[in-house]
């Protein structure tokens, strides 16, 4: 432009005269016979200037228009940009629904380049007819609305159908006249997943806060039971102490009557007829039989108060040496007392199974798997629960086989997990096989289960055996 400018202000005629022209004073000769003539030099100067002032301003014009033109480009970039990076894809149509412009993400979506998409129906771009009248729907009114999470298919780039939740919106020009339509999507794929991973998030946040709450409730009551059991040891010993006095005192007291009556002269006709008339003789033959019932009572209650001590955890040491057949047996007495009379509990156990550990966290471990078996057994016509062991090396072996419909293999995965359970609502947390995976990981030791070829579950304990 500036050259042609410049070309142009050259053309302007010079202040020479013409050849056979005549000059007058001050004015300029005339140019191609008398049109110029009688024209003030002035005017032509003035002419000039003019000229020069249109020229600036052109040149000033062209600067910024070609400041306007960087800033267009530097935007069209910037827009390119943005579209390239969109996630969701991007439909631009006209008024009569042909594509007009899309993005890289639909491109990528159905596998098409940007020149077969162009001026194409935008219909053309669903897997049925469902979804393509639906399509033809968003341009069929003369005012279209906006439509939002409209889930439509689409053709992927590999021929099957995907669905997409579109959202369509009218595109207006800068007076308000309706002249296209723009369609944003997502795969619903997408949106699915990130819907799974937030219900998973939530799920795992409302265990956790179950699993708190019933650890609290588990650490109160085992503070409970262990206030109980202190508690109960005071009359406990107290009624043992008596018994044992009571004892002594009645072998002196029947020591005592048998010389009197055997004391010649005090045997009078009179005492004879009192002592079978209060049945003394049976009194003294009953009060050992009484007396050793107490006691038993008594120690009864004494290993049921030293049980929950050790239920409760009381003794948090877990590097004491017990012997762990001891501790089966005393979790089968537990289960049988509060379980089903008809389950039948066969301990096939040698008399010696050292461990090292807390007998008490074993013996909430043992107390769950025989539980789990009366539960599990509980439509079996002849209920049973076989508990042998074997050693292997240096490692003791605890095999618990009862003879119920075993464990489904969609179970087997998940039986170990915090929560799990099988039972109806409300007779089960889930947390008695997870907290025991956990005590006998922590004894280095391994719970496992499985089910046995003949039916009926499988638990197998391994725990390593105490140095010798």
């Amino acid at each position: 432009m500036k050259r042609s400018l410049a070309a142009h202000s050259a053309s302007i005629p010079d202040k020479r005269p013409l050849p056979g022209a005549v000059s007058a004073p001050g004015c300029l000769p005339e140019a191609g016979g008398s049109a110029f003539a009688g024209v003030d030099e002035a005017v032509w100067i003035e002419v000039i200037h003019k000229m020069d002032e249109v020229y600036n301003d052109l040149l000033q014009y062209e600067v910024v228009l070609e400041e306007k033109n960087a800033a267009l480009e530097d935007s069209q970039q910037f827009i390119e940009s943005v579209l390239a990076s969109m996630s969701d894809i991007l439909i631009v149509c006209n008024r009569h629904g042909a594509i007009d412009e899309v993005n890289d993400s639909l491109r990528r979506f159905i596998g098409q380049d940007e020149g077969e998409l162009r001026g194409r129906p935008v219909c053309e771009l669903f897997a049925d007819e469902a979804s393509r009248q639906r399509a033809r729907d968003f341009f069929s009114a003369a005012r279209p609305a906006t439509v939002q999470d409209c889930e439509l298919r689409i053709m992927g780039r590999d021929g099957s159908p995907l669905p997409v939740s579109l959202n369509c919106t009218p595109r207006l020009s800068g007076t308000g006249k309706l002249v296209g339509m723009v369609l944003t999507g997502r795969p619903v794929g997408e949106l699915r997943r990130a819907y799974h991973a937030l219900r998973q998030a939530h799920e795992d946040l409302k265990r956790t806060q179950q699993q708190l709450l019933q650890a609290e409730k588990m650490a109160s009551l085992g503070r409970l039971v262990a206030g109980v059991a202190h508690e109960l040891n005071n009359p406990i010993s107290f009624v043992l102490g008596n018994v044992l006095a009571i004892r002594r005192h009645t072998a002196r007291l029947q020591t005592y009557l048998e010389a009197v009556h055997s004391a010649p002269g005090e045997r009078t006709p009179e005492l004879e007829d009192l002592r079978q008339e209060l049945r003394i003789d049976r009194i003294l033959q009953d009060i050992n039989p009484l007396l050793d019932g107490m006691t038993e009572g008594a120690e009864r209650t004494r290993d049921i108060v030293d049980g929950l001590k050790r239920f409760s955890a009381i003794d948090r040491r877990a590097d004491q040496a017990f012997n762990l057949a001891a501790v089966v047996g005393r979790a089968v007495r537990w289960v049988a007392r509060s379980g089903r009379r008809d389950f039948s509990v066969e301990v096939d156990l040698p008399s010696e199974l050292p461990v090292i550990g807390s007998s008490g966290q074993m013996q909430q471990v043992l107390m769950n798997i025989v539980q789990n078996a009366c539960d599990a057994t509980a439509g079996c016509a002849a209920p049973r629960l076989e508990i042998s062991a074997e050693q292997c090396d240096a490692v003791i072996i605890l095999r618990f086989a009862d003879n119920g419909p075993g464990i489904t293999e969609a179970n087997l995965a998940r039986l170990f997990d915090p929560f799990f359970t099988t039972k109806p609502v409300g007779q089960g947390t889930g947390l008695g096989l997870s907290i025991s995976y956990g005590i006998v990981e922590g004894h280095g030791g391994r719970l496992e289960a499985a089910n046995r070829p003949q039916g009926g579950a499988l638990f197998t304990l391994s725990l390593p055996l105490a140095p010798r």
